[in-house]
């Protein structure tokens, strides 16, 4: 495998538990310094693979590489450079949190004192010295969280981020992931949250059934699977019938539809100015507009659905 701009390489993972076949001959890429979802209904394979990732089940067959280093041969300090996040956190409910943070951060040849700006960054400041076991499942997240990032790692793995936190929770390490991001930091995460993954992911990765059913920019995979942006322009009067049909023969747009004051275009992204321009160079007033992008939603359901 030629894997030099590649954070993770994975290439033709497979795994069994007995005669379930969880993971079936999965091949992708995640480039370096980009930010990539991992999505698929429950049961689809995905924690699977990001154990198998993290070297912390044995597979059946297949290469995982890790910034080129191949995790069979060079499996500690391919994974050296890695923050994992686990689907189920787990930290002794008898220590503190900076004492919990403190036990891993040993492990990992980080300090106290980073220990100490983490926890005040992911928002724990004030309860550092409060013993696990009071805290909530939000905050025990927060914790978790933390502790993925130790050491500065260059790749984050995150399994279900966003378990138990509130809003401002969320907020906050959305903030946190885009500013690590921002340094080069190759984030691959996993969540069943897909307004989340899309307001932070430039690309996704998507399997069901232990299959791949597609990986690529969410932008990209709006046009190749057909679902096109809308456009919702409201005028100060009903538009001409000779209008709507102008704007339906330009190309790039699918469908046109008036409702009193408004029109509803259907087009691709890059039309989306040429329609405005076209209604303003008719002499209509624009009072307002709205772009509604494909969901994610949209396209997961699409290629779960095509892909079954």
């Amino acid at each position: 495998m030629t894997s030099e701009k590649s954070a993770i390489s994975v290439s033709n993972l497979t795994k069994r538990y007995g005669n379930l076949l969880a993971v079936d001959g999965i091949h992708f890429k995640v480039q370096r310094g980009r930010i990539f979802g991992f999505l698929g209904p429950n049961g689809a394979g995905k924690t699977t693979t990001i154990k198998a990732i993290l070297g912390l089940i044995k597979v059946d067959e297949g290469e995982i590489e890790i910034n080129g280093m191949n995790i069979k041969e060079n499996g500690k300090e391919a994974k050296r450079s890695i923050g994992y996040l686990p689907e189920r956190i787990s930290f002794y409910d008898n220590l503190t949190a900076l004492q919990n943070l403190s036990f891993y951060a040993e492990l990992k040849g980080s300090t106290n004192e980073e220990c100490k700006a983490l926890l005040e960054e992911i928002g724990l400041g004030q309860v550092m010295n409060k013993k696990v076991r009071k805290f909530s499942r939000g905050m025990i997240q927060r914790l978790g969280i933390a502790r993925s990032l130790l050491g500065d790692p260059d790749i984050l793995i995150l399994d279900e981020p966003s378990t138990g936190l509130d809003p401002e929770g969320s907020l906050l390490v959305k903030e946190k992931l885009r500013s690590l991001n921002g340094k080069g930091c190759t984030i691959f995460l996993s969540s069943h949250i897909l307004a989340e993954v899309q307001a932070i992911c430039s690309d996704v990765i998507i399997i069901n059934k232990g299959k791949l059913v597609a990986e690529g920019r969410i932008e990209d995979l709006s046009r190749k699977l057909e679902i096109k942006p809308k456009i919702t322009i409201s005028l100060d009067e009903k538009p001409p019938e000779n209008i709507l049909n102008e704007l339906s023969n330009m190309q790039g747009i699918y469908k046109v539809e008036g409702k009193g004051s408004l029109i509803e275009v259907t087009c691709e992204p890059e039309v989306k100015v040429d329609v405005l321009i076209h209604l303003k160079k008719s002499g209509l007033k624009i009072k307002d507009f709205e772009t509604r992008t494909p969901s994610l939603e949209k396209i997961f359901m699409k290629c779960i659905k095509e892909g079954s």
